[in-house]
């Protein structure tokens, strides 16, 4: 079964209209230098080969996260092995689309890992070296993602630009790490 999840909702673009009228209300994403002027309108999009599902929302107008899009990014990129849910960071969402835009493509990323539940971020510790005992997963400030149409290295060099959370380079696997925590970088 293949679900697509698009958010643009009715109540949803009525507040954000409304909400041009005053001035955007500061937000702790805004502290990231690359999102200043990063335009009024930011979208996220994903599929996951895993359970079929895709995801094409825009997320934040003028100034203000969407609620029900953010909610509806957390269920997407849920620990699938478990179907456990947290909400995923806004800034780490930040992160990938402002990475996305800088490499001004339309392809999706394809997400292999957002939210880790820590029983899956266990057994796949003791599967390879690679994961982290306090994975950032497991906060849901993390996300694993692939393109058909960019290499590891592009996509590593477009999360590196926005100088905002740490990128790992997974070369071997074909995957880059991007988190909202400190800002580092690894195999790259």
């Amino acid at each position: 079964m293949t679900m697509t999840i698009t958010n643009v909702t009715r109540r949803g673009l009525l507040r954000a209209f409304a909400a041009t009228a005053v001035a955007a209300a500061p937000t702790y994403s805004n502290a990231f230098g690359f999102l200043r002027g990063a335009g009024d309108v930011r979208r996220i999009q994903m599929y996951s080969g895993r359970t079929g599902e895709k995801l094409n929302t825009i997320y934040w107008i003028d100034g203000e996260y969407i609620p029900e899009a953010l909610d509806e990014v957390s269920h997407f990129m849920r620990d699938w092995r478990t179907n456990q849910v947290k909400t995923i960071d806004a800034r780490t969402v930040d992160i990938a689309s402002a990475a996305h835009r800088l490499m001004d493509i339309s392809e999706p990323y394809m997400l292999l890992s957002g939210y880790r539940s820590p029983q899956t971020n266990n057994m796949l510790r003791s599967r390879s070296r690679g994961v982290a005992k306090n994975s950032l997963h497991m906060r849901g400030q993390a996300a694993d993602l692939r393109l058909a149409s960019r290499s590891v290295k592009q996509m590593a060099q477009a999360a590196k630009a926005c100088n905002a959370g740490g990128v790992g380079s997974y070369y071997g696997s074909n995957f880059v790490h991007m988190d909202c925590g400190d800002v580092r970088t690894w195999n790259g």
